[in-house]
């Protein structure tokens, strides 16, 4: 029974690590570096638009927890948010590859000071256990 359950996919645990992981790209993505202005255009919006959506799903989790006791607040900072704000930094680090590329098509400097396509790299977690809100 026990090997049954371990070979089951866990939708919600892929999806977590998936949200959080800034090396993975969307289906069809492609590499900065290699991209068209056209393509670099089309990338920049689309991280655009869900980077905003994840902004403003964190602004809604913030005012509902305002609104809870203590552990239930307490709970959400353990579970929810670090799920979220990772992905809202995947979408920000990701957006930022195909700003940079859109600046270097465009015959601009990339509005950064470090190297403008360097392979994405993870933050070292910290030692708290959730992000404080509040």
């Amino acid at each position: 029974m026990k090997q049954a359950q371990a070979k089951r996919s866990r939708p919600d645990i892929d999806a977590a690590v998936r949200g959080g992981d800034w090396t993975l790209a969307m289906v069809g993505e492609g590499v900065p570096d290699h991209a068209t202005l056209k393509q670099a255009l089309h990338w920049r919006q689309i991280y655009t638009e869900i980077l905003g959506m994840e902004e403003k799903v964190l602004k809604r989790i913030r005012q509902l927890m305002a609104m809870q006791s203590v552990e239930a607040r307490r709970e959400v900072e353990l579970t929810n948010v670090p799920v979220v704000v990772a992905q809202a930094e995947k979408f920000r680090q990701r957006l930022g590859y195909w700003e940079a590329r859109v600046h270097e098509l465009n015959g601009a400097v990339p509005p950064s000071a470090g190297p403008v396509y360097s392979p994405p790299h993870r933050r070292p977690r910290s030692s708290r256990s959730a992000p404080t809100l509040l």
